[in-house]
């Protein structure tokens, strides 16, 4: 299987199209159920399918991802009966890109596997219904425009929505219906049960545009379920390392307000990073903190010697923020031998940060958390 569809992916975008070409003309009524722009649905097909492809062999993490799946598609209104109609448009796609290496053992095998995989998601799926709805209408309390392109928005839901400080949710829009768009939580849960959300605007797109430059007071989303494995390890008593690249501050500012509430907390030394000053947008917040309480220590830094635009009369000559990327800048302050370490942002500085800790600044992979913040899902 695995070779399989090593091989089929090689036709790249032609094998998501094809796929969701017979899907659709096989049955019609399914196509109102996706965005009509469908290329960032199409990308989603193929890292879904080559991520279990991939851990077939490792049931233990391949199971919950599945279970995963199978929760967070309920917000789509997918049931039970629109599995075999998927599984069936699924096998003729890999059929047609396998050629004359198709024979009737793989058909089975890919059968077989689908079979068990749709089985996982629809009891996964029919468990979560038992308590919890398929998605929770939010009603827009504030809009803060840190920037042009940066947006922190405040939002009521319409019933509590329980997750733990890390965890993302999937937003939907009125302005782009069935475009979902997975952000973090930036506050730990709070009794009026409101969420806050750092939003930055992506070129091109479809959800961060209406966020970022469209939203106001009362206008309304809905949210899927929380997901997510960044999330704090309550069981260690070592200091904690949070490292932030631009709204990937997001998830580490809920857990560091989490670490708030402890009776006893213990140190944390937090990284939050951009290109330039006026892209540090919550760094006025954090110092605020970090004023509160002596064991938290906040490390600013911008890798562009730019000023900015200078859209922040805080940041001003003096005011602490280190030059450099944030992989360097961390790596100056270490070794963090003695810390369990939190990642969030772009992918090739969570990977160079996570690199950096792991081959010369004393971070075991094993205490290592993190996420990237993808800009063509955002």
């Amino acid at each position: 299987m695995k070779d399989n569809f090593a091989q089929v992916a090689q036709q790249g975008d032609a094998v998501a199209l094809f796929f969701y070409s017979d899907l659709f003309v096989r049955n019609p009524h399914l196509r109102d159920m996706f965005p009509i722009g469908m290329s960032g649905q199409r990308d989603k097909l193929l890292r879904a399918l080559g991520h279990i492809v991939a851990r077939v062999d490792d049931l233990p993490t391949l199971v919950p991802f599945i279970q995963q799946l199978g929760r967070d598609h309920r917000k789509f209104g997918i049931v039970a009966e629109h599995y075999p109609q998927v599984g069936a448009s699924l096998i003729a796609t890999l059929q047609y890109y396998s050629g004359s290496d198709w024979t009737d053992e793989l058909a089975e095998d890919w059968n077989a596997a689908y079979s068990l995989v749709a089985k996982v998601m629809m009891e996964a799926a029919d468990e979560d219904a038992l308590s919890s709805p398929a998605w929770w209408n939010g009603e827009v309390l504030a809009v803060e425009r840190r920037r042009f392109d940066i947006a922190v928005l405040r939002i009521l839901p319409d019933r509590p929505l329980p997750y733990l400080p890390g965890q993302s949710v999937a937003l939907e829009v009125p302005a782009r219906l069935r475009h979902w768009r997975y952000y973090s939580m930036a506050n730990a849960p709070r009794q009026d049960n409101s969420l806050d959300f750092h939003v930055r605007l992506v070129d091109g797109g479809p959800v961060s545009s209406v966020l970022v430059c469209q939203m106001q007071v009362g206008d309304r989303v809905r949210m899927g379920a929380p997901i997510g494995t960044l999330t704090l390890d309550e069981s260690s008593t070592r200091d904690v390392l949070l490292v932030a690249g631009s709204t990937g501050l997001a998830p580490l500012k809920a857990m560091l307000e989490q670490i708030t509430r402890r009776p006893q907390p213990p140190r944390v030394h937090m990284f939050f990073g951009a290109r330039t000053r006026d892209a540090l947008y919550d760094l006025e917040e954090l110092s605020k903190l970090a004023n509160e309480f002596p064991w938290l220590r906040v490390v600013p830094a911008v890798s562009d010697e730019s000023e900015g635009h200078g859209f922040s009369p805080f940041l001003q000559s003096g005011d602490g923020v280190e030059h450099g990327t944030l992989p360097d800048v961390v790596a100056r302050h270490g070794p963090w031998n003695d810390h369990d370490a939190y990642v969030c942002g772009p992918p090739e500085m969570v990977d160079h940060t996570v690199e950096r800790l792991t081959t010369g600044l004393g971070v075991g992979r094993e205490r290592i958390r993190q996420e990237t913040f993808v800009d063509t899902q955002r």
